[in-house]
């Protein structure tokens, strides 16, 4: 997304606007002419704007998305709620044709895909009516924009409401979803059939190749650097050949962008705080593609303000506690609204923490002539615990990713007021449960709020959220040659990722390498069964956890069944054990959709 993305004011319906003076005969005022406009690269940089910003979607990575859909999905989070859509995705056994979270994504990526065929078609108008000769590559470069795009919000499509990952798939379970390759003709064109798998990769692929080559050698700088590039429409490409097991394709893509695009893997001091909002860490070597946040609400209430390029709310769900104004955990402050959704406790463990929880003593340094504060508190955390959980993280006998992604109760802190450090705490609703010495506790860190309330600025997150980065090319790069008989080159990459983690050279053999593919990871802690012995899954999980992106490995590797083995339950379900349906590795196409387009008459999921 540009840097600094300007106001968005055109929408996505066109219209021929009448060439009368009568106002009431004129067309609205909020579309634009497709006999006049786009006339100048400004106008065409406006079209193209809607194709970025639409990311920041409600229903995307504005807010239902990462927090509500993803989180509790992959088991990131534990959720309270136990209405219809929310409980599609705690349990998605539950998932209905009906969830408006469903219908939502399903309806904002479509409108991603109609903002990328309205900026091509107006790159085809102005480049034949207007346009300099030295505007031409400036054009090109915005159609490689929008084909970039495009495929993203296909390839977001296709993993989801496709049928790709169903489990023993017959010779007719291939249908994908609906393509749309330029602006509808007519009210008939704007429906159509779900069109087979092939085909919707087949775009994809076509149109990064596309983007690849109208990007290439294109440098963004200014306020332009975040914007599409090459690398990055190469490397999202090199990631649809591996989602479609096309190995001899994937490898020497992948390889391009490791080898030539001059990105690389952050270093650990940096990557440690490149999810918090720390703008110095925006756009660094790492970042192939992200989505720029600013900690700006519009005056309102986020995405849900009505202003334009309002920023993501995600921080609101996702948000740390800190230790109550009277010094006690039961009066813990969430820097959001608390209560949705917390750590689920079983990725603590997955990390490789196997301290437990701790209990609660007298503060050796409480001052009991001032009154009990969160700077004063009258209990704290046992010294004798507290010290063997430093000791984990000095010596690093758990996943230094841990501490990149979560926050631990007493040994972090919180900016809660803007100013002042708060000791981080268990969350409050969590203090009266029967269970509480099987809670953790511990908090969101990526993602979510750490240097102020949001709810005191006006819902604000911060920080960028990354949509494509280096580690994500590196493991990719990885499976492509572990299922190429290249076992020694991925374990390689594989190592090179968890290197970074524990802060160590990168290209340098090292006592934390792993020595094969099915060597231990931190998961053996935890008794996992599966990630325990799969390097290649287990870094996946751990480096991209919270990022959007475990659910399509989830999905790909046919990993549901054990996943919810492993999680056991969730806060919503009170106990009772998650229910797995293979149905669930493909969303239903939403019953709103259904009952609006004939042409997809019958052509529901199985299972839905």
């Amino acid at each position: 997304m540009y840097k600094k993305i300007f106001t968005i004011l055109i929408v996505t319906a066109v219209t021929v606007a009448a060439c009368k003076k009568d106002p009431d005969l004129v067309g609205p005022k909020d579309q634009y002419s497709t006999g006049n406009y786009p006339a100048s690269i400004a106008d065409l940089e406006s079209v193209l704007a809607p194709c970025y910003s639409n990311l920041r979607d409600q229903h995307l990575f504005g807010f239902n998305y990462l927090t509500k859909m993803m989180a509790n999905a992959t088991h990131a989070g534990s959720a309270a709620y136990s209405d219809p859509d929310w409980l599609g995705f705690i349990d998605v056994s539950n998932m209905q044709p009906a969830n408006g979270f469903v219908a939502g994504v399903w309806q904002a990526l479509y409108a991603g895909v109609k903002n990328c065929n309205v900026a091509l078609a107006g790159a085809d108008f102005f480049e034949k009516n207007g346009a300099k000769e030295a505007d031409k590559p400036k054009i090109n470069f915005i159609r490689g924009q929008a084909y970039f795009m495009r495929a993203y919000y296909y390839f977001q499509l296709e993993n989801l409401y496709g049928e790709d990952y169903k489990v023993g798939p017959s010779a007719t379970d291939t249908l994908g979803v609906p393509l749309f390759k330029g602006l509808p003709a007519g009210f008939e064109s704007t429906q159509q059939p779900r069109a087979h798998i092939n085909a919707v990769w087949a775009l994809i692929e076509s149109d990064l190749l596309e983007a690849a080559k109208l990007l290439k050698g294109k440098v963004w700088t200014g306020n332009d650097v975040g914007r599409v590039t090459e690398w990055a429409a190469k490397g999202l490409l090199g990631k649809a050949y591996v989602f479609r097991k096309d190995w001899a394709k994937a490898k020497p893509v992948l390889k391009d962008v490791i080898d030539n695009s001059g990105k690389t893997l952050m270093p650990y001091a940096k990557y440690r705080d490149a999810f918090i909002g720390i703008s110095a860490n925006e756009f660094n070597e790492e970042s192939l593609f992200e989505l720029n946040i600013d900690q700006d609400s519009k005056g309102g209430y986020g995405v849900y303000s009505g202003a334009a390029n309002a920023t993501s709310i995600n921080g609101l769900i996702f948000p740390p506690y800190a230790l109550g104004l009277n010094g006690k955990e039961e009066s813990s402050l969430p820097l959001g609204y608390g209560g949705n959704i917390g750590m689920h406790d079983k990725n603590i463990l997955r990390y490789g923490y196997t301290e437990g929880t701790y209990t609660l003593v007298t503060n050796p340094n409480f001052n009991s002539s001032k009154d009990p504060s969160y700077s004063n508190p009258e209990k704290v955390m046992d010294p004798v615990y507290k010290a063997k959980a430093l000791a984990v993280r000095t010596n690093k006998t758990a996943d230094p990713r841990l501490y990149v992604n979560t926050l631990q109760p007493w040994l972090d802190s919180v900016k809660r007021d803007g100013t002042n450090w708060y000791p981080v705490a268990r969350p409050s609703y969590i203090m009266g449960d029967a269970n509480l010495n099987q809670q953790l506790g511990w908090s969101f860190r990526k993602y979510a709020p750490i240097f102020n309330d949001i709810n005191n600025v006006g819902p604000a997150d911060a920080a960028n959220i990354y949509i494509l980065r280096m580690a994500d090319v590196y493991l990719l790069y990885a499976e492509a040659c572990a299922n190429s008989a290249e076992a020694t080159t991925a374990l390689e990459y594989i190592n090179k990722v968890k290197r970074r983690a524990y802060g160590l050279p990168v290209n340098t053999a090292s006592g934390v390498d792993y020595a094969s593919l099915t060597a231990e990871t931190m998961a053996k802690k935890a008794s996992d069964p599966v990630l325990g012995n799969n390097p290649l899954y287990y870094e996946r999980w751990a480096e991209l956890f919270n990022e959007a992106q475990w659910w399509f490995d989830i999905c790909r590797w046919h990993l549901g069944a054990s996943e919810a083995a492993y999680y056991v339950t969730a806060r919503a379900l009170n106990g009772t054990p998650f229910k797995w349906a293979d149905k669930a590795y493909s969303w239903p196409i939403p019953i709103t959709e259904l009952n609006s387009n004939p042409k997809m008459a019958g052509q529901q999921n199985p299972g839905y």
